[in-house]
This record gives structure tokens, C-alpha cells and sequence, in this order.
């Protein structure tokens, strides 16, 4: 049984318990306090929402354990099947998890239009230094895409990175600067 307890509920898994929410938020700044947008810190009193990836990750590693809302436990091979069922998913986790074993901060990219946004400390004490953009690594490369994407990283003043995860778990990573000449 993990150290925290969840509730799966419509592919995200919900710490209803504020003191647990608060801990875990603090622990690795996993999950977002439901209607908190920027928190700051981990003073909030809300439960907190994990993505099906970030669960996952500590259901995994023995630190959480959920439950279905009938009361049925969720293992983690559960959870790893439902994440296979969707292609891009299973991708994003081996690179979620890859990021979050090398002690980085894993969150959402998705306002700067890429799969995650990486902190070296945390939200809230840094800007985000690296965007992460996952691509299967069997897949063609349209050289448009790493032209947006570097043009947005720049704007924003990230660096760009792009996850090349292989079968076997293998993952290259390939990262952009803008240079002037």
C-alpha cells in the first residue's frame, strides 16, 4: 500500500485528502491543486489532480496507491494498460518517467505547445528551462514542426527539446539553440 491514496476518477486520479495533496505537491510538485492556477507553494486547500502518467509514475515507484470509486483497488499493471491503450500516452510516460528518474520537475507543456515543460527546481522558483516535444522516435519528421517549435521555445526563452523514445526504452534526446551568425 503507498504512503498516498487516490481515487481513480474519468482518467485522472484525485487526492482527496488536503493534508496528503499538500504533501505530495511538495514532495516533486506532482499533480495541480483542482482550481488553484498558479499555485504557490503547496498552501492550498484543495484536493489535487494527477494526470494518468504522473500516477502511474508513483504508483510505480510504491508511493501511491488508488482505488476506483466502487472501492476496487487499481494495480499498476491497470494503470499501464490504460495507458497502452492509447498510442502517444505509453510515449509520453517512458519519457515522463525517464525526466522524473533523472530528479527533474515534469509538467505540462501544453501552453507553449509541447508535451511538457522541465524545471531543474520547481514551479514557482524558476521559469521552466527546457520544453519537451516527444516523438516516436519509428515515425517520419516533418522539418516544419522543429522550425515552430524552436521559433516558440525562443520566444519564450526555453530551450527546445525533442524525445526520441525507441523500443527497448532507449530514449535520444536531441536539443536545439538558436545561434545568431
Amino acid at each position: 500500500m503507498g504512503e498516498y491514496e487516490g481515487l481513480l476518477v474519468d482518467g485522472s486520479v484525485i487526492i482527496y485528502d488536503i493534508e496528503s495533496a499538500r504533501s505530495l505537491y511538495s514532495r516533486g510538485f506532482y499533480g495541480t491543486p483542482i482550481g488553484v492556477e498558479k499555485p504557490k507553494g503547496a498552501d492550498f486547500e484543495t484536493p489535487l489532480k494527477l494526470s494518468l502518467i504522473e500516477a502511474l509514475y508513483l504508483a510505480e515507484k510504491g508511493v501511491l496507491s488508488i482505488k476506483r470509486v466502487d472501492g476496487t483497488s487499481v494495480t499498476v499493471e491497470d494503470l499501464i494498460r490504460q495507458v497502452k491503450e492509447t498510442p502517444r500516452l505509453e510515449l509520453l510516460y517512458t519519457v515522463y518517467r525517464d525526466l522524473r528518474d533523472r530528479n527533474l520537475i515534469v509538467r505540462s507543456g501544453l501552453k507553449f505547445g509541447s508535451d511538457f515543460t522541465v524545471y531543474r527546481v520547481g514551479p514557482g522558483l524558476e521559469h521552466a528551462p527546457f520544453i519537451v516535444h516527444v516523438h516516436d522516435a519509428w515515425e517520419k519528421l516533418d522539418p516544419t514542426d522543429i522550425v515552430r517549435a524552436g521559433r516558440i521555445s525562443h520566444s519564450v526563452k526555453k530551450t527546445f527539446i525533442m524525445a526520441f523514445p525507441e523500443r527497448g526504452g532507449k530514449i535520444t534526446y536531441m536539443m536545439f539553440r538558436w545561434i545568431r551568425l
